[in-house]
């Protein structure tokens, strides 16, 4: 299977605001959506938005076993464990393991984050 596919739609929109759902444990700071999933491999594309003031140091940084990719959207980004204001147009290309986060934004900040649980 592959993932999901949709036409063109403006996932920013403010008719599309209701899509968005609170991550959990960080309702009212982080919110996401995701664009493309694909139910057999876990690979999915998604938003990631951090709501002005949000600062995840309680839930502390993290890594995961597998690759993914993040580019920000909009707005900025602190990023505690590179010591790195990320701001619009910034990329990176995560291997399996690095630690990234916790995350603090003053003005918010919108990523796109594209997964890839099933590669190691």
């Amino acid at each position: 299977m592959a993932k999901s596919a949709v036409v063109y739609w403006n996932a920013l929109a403010p008719e599309n605001s209701g899509k968005w759902v609170a991550v959990d444990g960080l309702s009212g700071l982080v919110e996401e959506l995701t664009l493309s999933i694909d139910p057999e491999t876990g690979e999915y594309t998604k938003l990631t938005r951090f709501l002005a003031g949000a600062d995840t140091t309680s839930f502390a940084g993290k890594s995961h076993d597998y690759p993914e990719e993040v580019f920000i959207v909009s707005g900025r980004l602190y990023d505690v464990a590179f010591d790195l204001w990320l701001e619009a147009g910034h990329y990176a290309s995560r291997p399996p393991g690095e630690f990234h986060g916790p995350f603090k934004t003053d003005e918010g900040c919108v990523v796109l984050e594209v997964s890839f649980p099933n590669r190691r």
